[in-house]
């Protein structure tokens, strides 16, 4: 039976994987490679956010054009 991860558990596990290496945080944790390899990839995606600084070039740009859209609003 497949193990359910809280949000808060994958966002340190990220942040772990960041640091030291999925692979490596994979074995500390305990948890599959796979699910790491899973969860890194979501968040590349922007399906798992992780908190400030974790923006994709796609939602940044998306948030560059909300900007954009408001200031013409402003004016």
């Amino acid at each position: 039976m497949a193990r359910k991860y809280d949000h808060e558990y994958k966002v340190q596990a990220v942040k772990l994987a960041k640091e030291i290496g999925g692979a490596k945080a994979a074995k500390e944790l305990g948890i599959p490679e796979g699910t790491m390899h899973t969860w890194l990839k979501a968040v590349r995606a922007g399906k798992l956010d992780i908190g400030e600084g974790s923006h994709t070039p796609a939602s940044a740009m998306s948030l560059s054009e909300e900007i954009t859209m408001l200031r013409k609003r402003v004016k």
